[in-house]
């Protein structure tokens, strides 16, 4: 199933930075740029992260924590719909089934 699947990653004509997901809905980094945007992704998550504590109050923890995470959770999605393929509902390869 893993060969299946970086194969799947490695048939990209169209040098998409993200792929649909072969099972599901989403996509899933398929070039070093699509990783790079998670990796950012998740750095930049981490970060805001660390500004909650157990003493921050609920509007302290919405405008430090879930306001920024929710802007940049928007911007990654808008990022892989710009650069990656049109996310559908898939249940593995189509192409094994021509």
């Amino acid at each position: 199933m893993i060969r299946e699947y970086i194969n799947y990653l490695k048939d990209n004509p169209e040098h998409y930075w993200f792929k649909r997901k072969l099972y599901g809905w989403g996509w899933t980094p398929a070039k070093w740029q699509g990783w790079l945007v998670l990796l950012v992704y998740f750095v930049i998550f981490f970060l805001f992260a660390t500004t909650v504590d157990e003493n921050s109050f609920i509007h302290e923890v919405l405008f430090t924590f879930a306001l920024p995470i929710t802007l940049l959770t928007i911007a990654l999605i808008y990022i892989c719909y710009k650069t990656g393929e049109s996310p559908r509902w898939q249940w593995g390869n189509q192409h094994d089934r021509e």
